[in-house]
């Protein structure tokens, strides 16, 4: 697998089912330097906004299956991720970037029948920007 496939994939899959670590797979790849950044943010953002939009799905049509094991979010973040978006609305997905909530966030957003285009727009936003002061820390660390 490419450096940007397996980028693309472990961003993915961490705004999804599984807990991963797409901030340290992002970090080692900015200080090995043999990717763009532009290129390195793009397809983490990208993978991860996706990845948000399967929780979207989830909650908007697949709610049913809460109790599984594999559902992305317990009762109990549902709830408070619920909480947060009948509070701040649409604008509560700006937090969709925080670990352990912002998973339940997307989830309570297709919960709530929120439309897929500003959604994907609050999240880009909450997601790439957190990827981006990552970056700007990273490198200006180096």
């Amino acid at each position: 697998m490419s450096t940007y496939g397996l980028l693309f994939a472990v961003a993915f899959v961490a705004a999804t089912l599984f807990p991963m670590q797409s901030e340290a797979l992002l970090v080692a790849l900015l200080v090995q330097g043999a990717q763009p950044v532009a290129a390195l943010l793009l397809v983490a953002s990208l993978g991860n906004v996706l990845g948000a939009l399967v929780n979207w799905g989830l909650g908007r049509f697949l709610l049913r299956y809460r109790a599984r094991r594999w559902f992305p979010a317990s009762e109990a973040q549902l709830a408070r991720a619920e909480g947060w978006y009948r509070r701040y609305g649409r604008l509560s997905l700006l937090g969709s970037w925080l670990p352990i909530v912002g998973d339940a966030l997307t989830v309570a957003a297709g919960m709530m029948r929120m439309p897929v285009v500003p959604f994907l727009l609050l999240v880009a936003v909450a997601k790439g920007g957190r990827y981006l002061v990552l970056a700007a820390l990273t490198l200006a660390w180096l």
